[in-house]
């Protein structure tokens, strides 16, 4: 892999984890499209460590808050929604890596993130027009549960962790700017469960020995970090802007074209597929 590439793998990572469109299966995409294969598990958690900087510091007031006194409602409510996603990685987690690999169900995840932000933001239009949207002190157990749930369906590559996250919480009624912000501190120990799982694989495979025997070097690592932490700070508050104030249809056209393109090439062309 080339520094450029890493570059390039980085920013796609730092833009798409925040951006409702699927970090996941961005990468495994243009994976596929630069062919490359080696090394590909340790950079995804090198990738991932930066977008998880890029959180602590657009969000540390948030963070402080929390950890200034951890037992408060939102700490409870944030560990009511990795529960399920736990739960899901331990029990499909070779799956999902098989699906991570071959990208078999790209398409389909992509068209089903669509559907998420459509009928999400269908749902906060009506609840802002009734009147009827619930301020972060009136989250409740069901609503984070709900939210962990879609957060737990967004491990298959192509459905996007934080465009589901933020579904579920606009179609729970949640103020907007509050359910990106859920969203973007779930992040956190879906992010760190991630690297966590991967630490395993990586002493025990080939994937960090690959960073210095050349199938992709330490600076390449370097630069796909930074460039994923960089571009995810920005990510991060661009997204906040456009939840508060803008709609989501303009992601779900985005997904469903993109969907709709690699079904086409999975089934019929075979460019990438």
């Amino acid at each position: 892999m080339s520094i450029i590439n890493a570059i390039i793998l980085g920013a796609v990572q730092g833009l798409t984890e925040f951006l409702p469109v699927s970090s996941s299966g961005h990468l495994v995409l243009l994976q596929k499209i630069f062919g490359i294969s080696e090394a590909a598990l340790f950079f995804d958690t090198m990738v991932h460590a930066g977008t998880l900087l890029s959180v602590f510091v657009v969000l540390w007031r948030d963070i402080l808050m929390i950890l200034r006194r951890i037992i408060q409602p939102l700490t409870g409510l944030l560990i009511v929604a990795t529960i399920p996603t736990v739960a899901a990685a331990l029990a499909f987690r070779e799956s999902i890596e098989h699906a991570f690999e071959s990208g078999r169900f790209l398409g389909v995840s992509f068209i089903i993130t669509a559907a998420f932000l459509i009928v999400a933001e269908l749902f906060s239009r009506r609840a802002r027009a009734e009147n009827d949207l619930k301020k972060a002190e009136n989250m409740n157990w069901l609503d984070a549960l709900v939210i962990g749930i879609l957060q737990a369906v967004a491990i298959i590559p192509g459905v996007s962790r934080s465009g589901a996250t933020i579904s579920g919480a606009l179609s729970r009624k949640l103020d907007r700017d509050f359910a990106a912000r859920f969203s973007f501190l779930l992040s956190i120990p879906a992010i760190l469960g991630a690297i966590v799982l991967q630490l395993k694989d990586i002493v025990k495979s080939d994937a960090a020995s690959a960073a210095v025997n050349g199938d992709i070097t330490v600076a390449a690592v370097i630069a796909g970090t930074v460039s994923a932490a960089i571009v995810g700070f920005f990510a991060i508050r661009l997204m906040l802007k456009i939840v508060r104030e803008r709609s989501l249809f303009g992601f779900a056209a985005y997904t469903a074209v993109l969907g709709t393109l690699i079904l086409v090439d999975q089934f019929g062309t075979h460019f990438v597929f």
